[in-house]
């Protein structure tokens, strides 16, 4: 592999900018990657750690000179970061993000960008329940999607750079119009992480089964619920917010599913439970058949602890 980019500027030191850094270093794809997060805390852990090779204390730090600036800060927080780097990113350089929503994060950052700067919206569908600087590796990425979501003015050049980036780091590459892009992810992931939360919540209110009952006798179908209701609070409140509409017109569509099964068990509809539940173990043949999961005792993801 050779290098992408000269210098890249990650704001925002998570997961997944923590995983950026260790897959650009892989790969040698970047002269020299600098890094800002917002609190002291996570910039001395990243100093530590030897996360970026330059952690910088402001954002118009990091982004000086670089030609690639991603934002990795909640969705939330996009608005705000990109005001204040705006007056120091340099002519020509590229602005992206790993948000999980895409039409609030081009109405956040794109007004507030300079002409003279490419805006090209991404998100890497690529992540576990931990988060942090410490929780980033390189291998994060690898046969993962990234979709990139240029924007009416993207330039051609600069987002098929930034697709080379992200091939680069193992990501399978594809592009997609931001309001298709937001309706995807509610379906395959919002909703089901809201749903998760639920679960988690009504075994959490459900007295009659004691704390001690739901941490012994998890079985692999709730375990895989507390996984997924682990993950970062700022972020998953961000992405429901800014994802409205695709959010509450999949749970709408869910919730008319499940009065269709709570009918089809109150009324003993066997046959229509054996069918459906066919239906959707198909789904389940077709990701592993694409390589987006293992088939594998606990969903591949080590014993049970």
């Amino acid at each position: 592999m050779s290098q992408v980019y000269e210098r890249v500027a990650l704001i925002g030191l998570g997961l997944i900018a923590s995983s950026m850094f260790w897959a650009i270093k892989r790969g040698g794809l970047a002269g020299e990657v600098t890094g800002y997060a917002r609190t002291e805390e996570t910039r001395a852990t990243a100093r530590e750690i030897g996360l970026c090779d330059r952690v910088c204390d402001s954002a118009a730090e990091a982004v000086e000179g670089a030609d690639l600036v991603v934002l990795c800060v909640p969705v939330g927080a996009m608005e705000r970061v990109t005001e204040e780097i705006a007056p120091h990113l340099a002519p020509g350089a590229t602005v992206s993000d790993v948000g999980s929503v895409k039409r609030a994060v081009i109405d956040a950052v794109g007004p507030h960008l300079p002409p003279s700067v490419h805006f090209i919206p991404a998100h890497p569908l690529a992540g576990t329940e931990h988060s942090g600087p410490r929780s980033g590796f390189a291998e994060l990425f690898d046969n993962r999607w990234c979709l990139i979501v240029p924007v009416a003015e993207s330039d051609p050049e600069a987002v098929r750079r930034l697709g080379q980036l992200w091939s680069a780091m193992g990501a399978n590459v594809d592009e997609m119009d931001p309001d298709h892009h937001d309706l995807v992810l509610a379906v395959t992931s919002h909703v089901p992480h809201l749903i998760a939360y639920t679960m988690v919540g009504v075994a959490d209110d459900l007295r009659r089964v004691t704390d001690s009952e739901v941490v012994k006798y998890s079985a692999a179908g709730f375990r895989d619920f507390t996984r997924i209701a682990a993950s970062d609070p700022t972020m998953w409140r961000d992405v429901f917010l800014n994802n409205k509409d695709a959010t509450l017109e999949i749970l709408g569509r869910f919730t008319e599913e499940l009065f269709a099964l709570q009918r089809a068990i109150r009324t003993g509809e066997g046959d229509e439970l054996f069918d459906y539940f066919t239906r959707t173990r198909a789904i389940r043949r077709s990701i592993l058949d694409a390589g987006q999961d293992v088939d594998a005792p606990n969903f591949g993801r080590g014993a049970a602890r």
